[in-house]
C-alpha cells in the first residue's frame, strides 16, 4: 500500500471505482491488524507506520464518501 501524502496518492484514490477503494480499505485495515499485532508482540520497529496507516484508512474512507455523495473537487 502506497503511503505518500501528496496530492498525487489523493488522485490515484479519486481515479479508483468505489468496489476497488472497498479493497484498498480491506486492504489497508489488515495491514492495520497485522502493525498492531506486531506492536503488542515487540515485534515491530518502525511504530510511525501505523500512523500512517490510519490517516491512508481516512483518507480512503473520505474519497469513497464523497463518491457515494457526488462531491466533485
Amino acid at each position: 500500500m502506497i503511503t505518500v501524502k501528496s496530492k498525487k496518492y489523493l488522485d490515484d484514490l479519486r481515479g479508483k471505482s468505489i468496489d476497488e477503494l472497498g479493497v484498498d480499505l480491506v486492504s489497508a485495515k489488515r495491514e492495520l491488524f497485522n502493525l498492531r499485532f506486531q506492536n503488542a508482540t515487540n515485534q515491530l520497529d518502525n511504530t510511525a507506520r501505523i500512523y500512517d496507516v490510519r490517516k491512508n484508512i481516512a483518507r480512503i474512507q473520505t474519497v469513497i464518501t464523497q463518491k457515494k455523495l457526488g462531491i466533485a473537487e
